[in-house]
């Protein structure tokens, strides 16, 4: 035992220890006082679920409703629709109300301008888009806007014919284009548009007069026809035999051959086949589309070139957005218009899958597509994301892709598409009309504007497709990420894990 004066005595040891003790104990009161509910202020890894702060992204993301789509398709519409002329102008710009005016055509009358020309293949788009928003809505407003468009047409085509016939000039650049076309701009959408509303509308097909007879409207088939003679045999083509053929221009050098073509005809071909019963066409719509890819599929990139010169060992290779939308839209519209059991559906359906697949790893954060695919420093473009919007929402429905895998990437496509519509309906960042060059700088700074009407079409049959979608997948956010599921998940929480039952478990 210790002496009675071996009392405790506080060494410089000792004293160490006390220290490091008290240090101990008032590191412990502050971390209790920190923990405290009542003094959460710090943001860390236990006191929040760092997972679910909220993004900052720079267009809209998650979930999406029909309704949504609705409201934005309506802006547009109601844009153009205030902007479609209806009447013929006299040479100072007045609505011809005197029909003697136009029995026979008096000189200076015209189709009255408006921001759209309504016989224009950018027309024959929207045209479609129209047709597909109206089934997917069931408003009929969409169907009567291209009906009265094109008994504009219907009405106008007799008696420019007559100016035509008489060696009189037509007067009028529109018309001149729907009686005369020069090109496949000139006529195939409009005549695959035209097949189209004359399946629906059948009355369409039959003359049609007003006031005593005077004024006629003619049928439809006659401007279908006068298109198709010049799909058929007027535009050039280039091939090796019965087995190649595809359409070419020289422009801008000899048997150069454009990828807006494959659009601009191909669907024109296989619609003939719908719409006359000959599978001849059908025949040589596929033919075309695989005379295509063999000159214009770039198979590393899993994308297509926009132009090629036939003869050529080494291509010019750019790959414009725009013309891969046509590439895409010419493929949905194949599958859709050629008969199930056609030899060449499945190299179709291949090339569609691995076009999608390449052009899905170029989409960018935003949900748009660069200018050049393949070049993120080229800016991002609106018509071109509204026809991969449409396409890749089409495939899932029609079960050639995969919903869950594609789903989410034309939901962020038409958030994307939904931040360049204006509250006056215009769709901003479309590229304007564009022609061909072997460099880059050519496509980095062609211009954008709300007036290219490239952009509108492609946007309505965008919204339609979405629309359609929508009610048939049910897009959810789980753990932050937007996924697409076939059937409904019915908890109102953030979802974590999904069940069989559809209710799901939510974020804990």
């Amino acid at each position: 035992m210790p002496a009675e004066n071996d009392s405790f005595k506080l060494t410089d040891c000792n004293m160490k220890h006390v220290s490091v003790l008290c240090m101990g104990l008032a590191m412990a009161a502050f971390t209790a006082c920190n923990n405290n509910p009542k003094n959460q202020d710090e943001v860390n890894d236990s006191t929040t679920p760092l997972h679910l702060l909220k993004p900052e992204y720079k267009v809209p993301y998650g979930e999406l409703t029909p309704d949504e789509v609705k409201a934005d398709l309506e802006r547009v519409f109601a844009y153009i629709d205030a902007e479609l002329p209806t009447t013929l102008v006299d040479q100072d710009g007045k609505d011809v109300t005197d029909k003697a005016q136009l029995i026979p055509l008096a000189e200076g009358v015209t189709l009255k301008r408006g921001a759209f020309r309504i016989g224009s293949y950018e027309w024959g788009i929207t045209y479609q888009a129209l047709q597909a928003a109206s089934k997917a809505t069931g408003d009929h407003r969409y169907d009567d806007y291209s009906q009265k468009a094109m008994g504009v047409l219907r009405m106008a085509y007799p008696l420019f014919k007559q100016r035509d016939a008489a060696k009189e000039a037509i007067e009028d650049a529109q018309m001149e284009q729907v009686i005369h076309p020069r090109a496949l701009d000139d006529c195939g959408t409009m005549c695959t548009a035209m097949m189209k509303y004359a399946q629906q509308w059948p009355e369409m097909r039959e003359d049609q007069t007003q006031d005593t007879g005077k004024l006629q409207f003619v049928s439809i088939d006659t401007l279908i026809n006068n298109y198709f003679r010049f799909v058929e045999f007027g535009q050039m083509r280039i091939g090796d035999g019965p087995g190649d053929n595809l359409f070419a221009r020289n422009r801008p050098q000899h048997n150069t051959v454009w990828l807006d073509d494959m659009y601009m005809g191909i669907p024109t071909l296989a619609y003939r086949g719908v719409y006359t019963g000959d599978a001849k066409y059908f025949d040589e719509a596929a033919t075309m589309f695989k005379s295509f890819v063999r000159r214009m599929w770039v198979p590393e990139k899993q994308i297509y070139r926009h132009g090629y010169v036939e003869g050529l060992a080494q291509q010019p290779t750019y790959h414009w957005a725009r013309a891969n939308g046509w590439a895409l839209l010419t493929t949905v519209e194949l599958l859709d218009m050629l008969p199930e059991s056609h030899p060449d559906r499945e190299f179709i359906l291949n090339q569609l899958r691995m076009h999608i697949a390449g052009l899905c790893a170029l989409q960018s954060s935003e949900g748009f597509w660069h200018q050049l695919l393949d070049r993120t420093d080229s800016y991002l473009e609106t018509s071109a994301t509204a026809i991969y919007c449409y396409a890749i929402a089409h495939a899932i429905r029609m079960g050639w892709i995969e919903g869950v895998t594609y789903g989410g990437v034309a939901q962020l496509a038409w958030h994307a598409i939904s931040t360049k519509i204006t509250d006056e309906g215009k769709v901003a960042g479309t590229c304007v009309g564009t022609g061909m060059a072997f460099d880059p700088a050519f496509y980095y700074y062609r211009p954008v504007s709300a007036a290219a009407v490239h952009g509108y079409g492609p946007v309505i049959w965008a919204a339609a497709e979405m629309i359609n979608l929508l009610c048939e997948w049910h897009p959810r956010t789980n753990d932050s990420g937007l996924h697409y599921y076939k059937q409904k998940q019915t908890n109102p929480s953030p979802l974590f894990y999904v069940t069989e039952d559809g209710q799901g478990e939510a974020v804990k």
